[in-house]
């Protein structure tokens, strides 16, 4: 059996009168679902710095803070069948940003020349992520 790829993922939560989540579509691409900003971690980096990185690849943001991991999910991805372990973080973003925004991703990784159509939605979610990846949404404080 192959070793799992090791991945992260973020609850970016903002607090107003209720909490709500970022989430983001692939513009151009409906069959990818609504999601939360997750990736791979990179070789030698941290699970906590990872997860910083890919909320700012995907989604332009860079003042947000790790609150704490809330779940460690080992499911295989989807269409490959290739194990995976995924490190759900809770993190916190300032309340005054923008609710909605179009955030295009540079950079050589796989989601490069991608855009993303990023923005707040209250909880609890009326729709389901993609990849079950609410699963764990209880978790968040």
């Amino acid at each position: 059996m192959s070793r799992p790829r090791i991945r992260v993922a973020a609850y970016v939560i903002r607090y107003r009168s209720a909490p709500e989540l970022l989430v983001f579509d692939h513009v151009g691409m409906p069959d990818a679902g609504t999601q939360v900003p997750a990736g791979g971690v990179l070789p030698h980096e941290s699970l906590e710095r990872a997860v910083l990185r890919e909320v700012a690849e995907e989604t332009g943001l860079t003042e947000v803070s790790v609150v704490r991991p809330i779940a460690v999910d080992d499911s295989p991805h989807p269409d490959t069948g290739q194990p995976r372990r995924t490190t759900f973080f809770q993190l916190t973003v300032h309340t005054d940003g923008a609710d909605a925004w179009h955030h295009h991703v540079r950079g050589d990784g796989e989601d490069a020349g991608l855009e993303f159509a990023c923005r707040f939605v209250p909880m609890p979610l009326v729709v389901r992520l993609a990849d079950a990846q609410d699963a764990w949404l209880s978790r968040v404080d």
